[in-house]
């Protein structure tokens, strides 16, 4: 379910979307997925993703706990949340590392609710200039979040650098970069972090090139296949991971398999594509029927 949120003064460009998600067949009760944004929008501009079209700044730390707290209420209003398994992502709209609120909400989040299955998630791509926030991170998760509570997502998509930045056309870190933040970010016991392939046909995937930075002790690989937005088709982007094709896709994820790795190959439900609920898909949409039906 997709909610979009007017955060201020009733311009359109403070929309942001939510969203409470279940993994079928398991029930709520059991587990629970909360995606919260950060931005208005986001800087990064990826090919793939609507969410990208336009960025007006990030949002404070209470309109993001204030996503959160309008699905904490809505199903526990005392803020006790008996899911055991209950994550937090920070993935909808914008990049977390780009904005220091969302450190300060993981730094409230323990607080704020009664909730032993809590388990955060920030996934990022590694932007350039965002180091304090890593370092911040670190601390957080040492403090808060030890052991198996908390996940760490990188959005590589492709092993080729230069098609790297022509995907995600931002300054940021390279492969070798995440690899030596992620020695230091990874204890044993932690939660291994994520390597993340939306593989697009053209964006080359090597598994060898990630072995040589990437230990299978401390990261896993997950491969999705590209979700059919309106970026996507406006680029002429398409997606090499096909949801029907089990020996295409099974070719990619034994190639990461044979070299040790945990391998997810993720492909979500089908409905979502067909209602149109992929990242920044719904607000994007009504920002135009907005901007088509305002007064001249």
């Amino acid at each position: 379910m997709v909610y979009i949120g007017r955060m201020r003064d009733g311009s359109d460009k403070h929309l942001v979307e939510f969203v409470e998600s279940v993994q079928p067949p398991i029930p709520r009760q059991s587990k629970w997925v909360i995606i919260v944004s950060s931005q208005f929008g986001c800087p990064i501009g990826c090919l793939m993703c609507d969410a990208g079209r336009k960025f007006s700044g990030n949002l404070t730390a209470d309109e993001i706990l204030a996503q959160i707290d309008y699905l904490v209420t809505k199903y526990y209003p005392s803020g006790a949340v008996p899911v055991p398994k209950f994550k937090i992502q920070f993935a909808r709209m914008g990049e977390p590392a780009l904005n220091p609120a969302v450190l300060d909400v993981l730094e409230q989040l323990p607080k704020r609710y009664k909730a032993e299955g809590l388990m955060p998630c920030v996934a990022t791509v590694a932007p350039q200039g965002s180091d304090e926030f890593f370092e911040r991170l670190i601390d957080i998760k040492n403090r808060l979040y030890s052991g198996d509570r908390f996940q760490l997502q990188f959005s590589i998509n492709t092993t080729d650098p230069a098609k790297r930045q022509e995907l995600m056309p931002h300054p940021k870190w390279t492969l070798a970069q995440i690899a030596q933040y992620g020695r230091r970010f990874h204890r044993p016991g932690d939660r291994k972090m994520t390597l993340n392939f939306a593989v697009a046909e053209g964006y080359p995937v090597d598994a060898d090139i990630i072995r040589q930075h990437f230990s299978p002790e401390q990261f896993l690989i997950k491969i999705t296949p590209l979700n059919p937005t309106r970026q996507v088709a406006s680029n002429k982007l398409e997606t090499y991971i096909q949801p029907n094709s089990i020996g295409q896709n099974n070719q990619l994820v034994s190639r990461f398999k044979k070299l040790g790795y945990d391998t997810i190959l993720s492909i979500g439900e089908q409905e979502e594509n067909q209602i149109g609920s992929n990242c920044g898909e719904f607000v994007s949409v009504l920002q135009d029927k907005s901007a088509l039906t305002a007064p001249m």
